[in-house]
């Protein structure tokens, strides 16, 4: 059963106590209606809601499920346990989380809390706490579950938790439990750590500090674990008493940079609903494109195939908002309707399927006064309204309908995320004080991307979908991960990898043949020489590949050469990149972060790298172009494929599109978005296209 009955969801978060002011109530919904709006996500805060023990006020959402039935608009219950009910805390401190040092902690302020505090919620390791939790959300579900407005629940809002908690005395007895599980009996534990001397599982605790050290990566796992078994809890208690409607939950497309300290894995969080979505609010982030070209990327690949849409896009001005403070201007100016056009046909572009926006219109209390809505502060239209409206109405028309199924295609070369990495580079940098990690992804993402070279991030469970990965900062691997990536290569694959490839194997031990864990016969070399200094070794590595000077950051590796074939040497000799056949595929690995220095400099000569490394290999891109201020991407269905061209650039582009497709298209079908007249066919798969400014130009082929 299809349990999105609208073609693209867009909406808004609408409710939340204390906001907006109830007079307002009939007319905003009926204008929100008028404009296109088919959705609303209401937030149900158990501390706004059950006011005493067993007492429930149901009056205010009551009257929003009745106002959005007469509306025709459907309705996401967003289920906001952590909002904890003060007389909770009154009666039950034990139930609170605590830190490393006993402290605990309660309802507290913060920059994107609700009127009233917000929370981490309850320790739910612990009975009373699950009970009191559950309690609402049978509650919840039973009074709504018939309710012809309903869409469904989300069940986790920004899938990510404080590194902070917890750290109470449950929590400890669920890690012993997690542990006894994965070691059996104490002694393998204690071998495994190099800590003798345990007795039993009931004396180990978590690590005070956290350093590369065994212990450290198992209890950042266990804390992960344990979060999304708390995630699917709270599903499998709603789903008892409904489980006809949508489950649905959102990250903030921040794996990269949130997935070990935070839990930010969208793979894990999508893995549990039915449908995915991300938080991205595009001043607060920064204006550069490809921030946003990354949250969608990402969140599309935890979803794996599955819906996902923007659960929270910018519609308005920010106010006071800490994450711009000291930036320039452009990051936190006004949005305008242009910004609007373009950052819904982004997401869209990257597969989104539904946009909402924090608010229909801004608070008018709290931290988050007057943001992000596209309404104004009295409900009143805006020019910002008026293009949310115009984008909202255009991607729920009918003739739209073939568009809006369609997908985006694989792209041409997959960015490896193997969460140990991550891991190991927070460990190895005191907890984050460099992240080198997150740098080196996000600048081979950007290498790729503006070369107008698709790079979906991959999953390392996942690479059998892929032809070609891109490793950045692959420092450690555990030894199944990296068995997966040699009978990958063996089979086929190609990889290209930056150094140090299986430094660290599993928890963190080192290997002594490096590259580790069986990869030196992938790559064909054994390590010569390796120099950890990215103090030193800030962007000034330099060899030539590919006729093209490139520049390196971070780490230093050289090599000898076994099977492999030299590619590149340092101007003293030493050799810094190879490449192997091994079985059916072929390696190649760069001893140093061409990544990161593209990621600091943004330059050219790196830029060309990214731009010819798949060539390199005997690879080809699906989509060449010759103007690298668009970003074009292909989706396809059964039977069309449709070209949507991005410009976020001030200025008008024409860009020379070539497409090298399985299939020849030598017409345009349709024009979706955009003037008919701005788009040319010169030839079988090439296509000329002029695009106005944070515009987009969609056609059919």
């Amino acid at each position: 059963m299809n349990k999105i009955p609208m073609q693209f969801p867009y909406g808004a978060v609408y409710f939340r106590k204390s906001n907006p002011p109830k007079k307002d109530w009939e007319r905003d919904y009926r204008v929100a209606a008028e404009d296109g709006m088919n959705i609303f996500r209401h937030w149900f805060m158990w501390g706004s809601i059950e006011i005493a023990p067993g007492v429930f006020d149901w009056d205010d959402y009551d009257r929003q499920m009745e106002l959005a039935y007469k509306n025709n608009i459907k309705v996401i219950i967003a289920e906001i346990t952590t909002s904890v009910p003060e007389w909770v805390f009154h009666k039950y401190p034990h139930l609170l989380c605590k830190d490393k040092n006993g402290n605990t902690d309660r309802s507290r302020m913060g920059v994107s809390s609700a009127t009233g505090g917000f929370y981490n919620g309850l320790c739910l390791d612990k009975e009373l706490s699950r009970e009191l939790t559950g309690n609402f959300l049978r509650e919840l579900a039973n009074r709504y579950k018939d309710h012809p407005a309903l869409l469904g629940y989300d069940v986790w809002n920004e899938c990510n938790y404080s590194s902070e908690y917890c750290y109470c005395e449950d929590t400890v007895k669920q890690y012993q439990e997690w542990l006894k599980d994965k070691y059996k009996d104490i002694r393998t534990l204690a071998n495994a750590w190099h800590k003798y001397s345990y007795t039993s599982f009931d004396e180990v605790m978590p690590p005070a500090a956290l350093q590369l050290y065994p212990e450290c990566f198992d209890w950042l796992e266990f804390r992960k674990e344990n979060a999304y078994k708390h995630m699917q809890w709270k599903i499998e208690t709603i789903k008892n008493i409904d489980n006809n409607h949508l489950i649905a939950a959102h990250g903030t497309g921040s794996s990269v940079n949130n997935m070990a300290t935070g839990g930010s894995d969208d793979w894990k969080a999508a893995e549990n609903v039915e449908v995915y979505g991300f938080t991205f609010v595009a001043c607060r982030k920064g204006s550069e494109p490809w921030k946003h070209w990354q949250a969608v990327d990402i969140t599309r690949a935890g979803s794996r195939g599955k819906t996902f849409w923007h659960a929270e896009a910018q519609g308005g001005p920010l106010w006071l908002q800490p994450q711009v403070v000291g930036r320039p201007r452009e990051d936190g100016r006004i949005a305008t309707p242009q910004d609007i056009r373009l950052w819904n046909l982004t997401s869209m572009a990257g597969g989104a399927r539904g946009i909402l926006y924090p608010r229909w219109r801004p608070l008018l209390d709290g931290p988050l006064f007057g943001a992000f809505g596209p309404y104004a502060m009295n409900g009143s239209r805006t020019d910002r309204s008026e293009m949310a409206s115009k984008v909202a109405k255009w991607a729920n028309d009918p003739q739209n309908a073939a568009l809006m199924s369609a997908k985006p295609v694989r792209g041409d070369v997959g960015i490896l995320i193997v969460p140990e990495t991550q891991t190991a580079s927070l460990l190895l940098s005191a907890f984050g004080s460099e992240d080198l990690y997150s740098k080196s992804v996000w600048g081979a993402y950007r290498g790729f991307l503006d070369n107008n070279i698709q790079a979906d991030f991959v999953h390392i469970d996942d690479i059998d979908e892929y032809d070609v990965v891109y490793f950045p900062y692959p420092i450690m691997l555990k030894t199944e991960h990296a068995q997966k990536l040699i009978n990958w290569v063996r089979n086929g694959g190609t990889l290209i990898s930056e150094a140090c490839p299986a430094y660290f194997g599993d928890l963190g031990t080192v290997g002594d043949v490096q590259p580790g864990l069986g990869l030196s016969e992938v790559f064909g070399v054994n390590e010569e020489t390796v120099e950890f200094m990215p103090d030193i070794y800030q962007n000034n590595i330099e060899f030539i590949f590919n006729d093209n000077l490139v520049t390196g950051s971070g780490y230093l590796q050289t090599y000898e050469l076994t099977t492999a074939k030299e590619c590149s040497r340092l101007a003293d000799g030493r050799i810094i990149a190879a490449l192997n056949r091994y079985g059916a595929g072929q390696a190649v690995i760069f001893g140093t972060y061409p990544s990161i220095s593209y990621f600091d400099t943004s330059g050219d000569s790196i830029k060309r790298y990214f731009g010819s490394v798949l060539e390199f290999t005997g690879k080809t891109q699906r989509i060449k172009t010759d103007n690298d201020k668009v970003i074009v991407r292909m989706h396809k269905s059964d039977t069309r494929a449709f070209i949507w061209v991005v410009n976020p650039s001030s200025n008008i582009q024409k860009v020379k599109i070539s497409i090298q497709d399985e299939n020849t298209y030598g017409s345009v079908l349709k024009v979706y978005w955009g003037s008919d007249s701005a788009v040319e066919v010169l030839g079988d798969n090439m296509f000329t296209v002029i695009v106005p400014s944070k515009d987009a130009l969609i056609f059919g082929i």
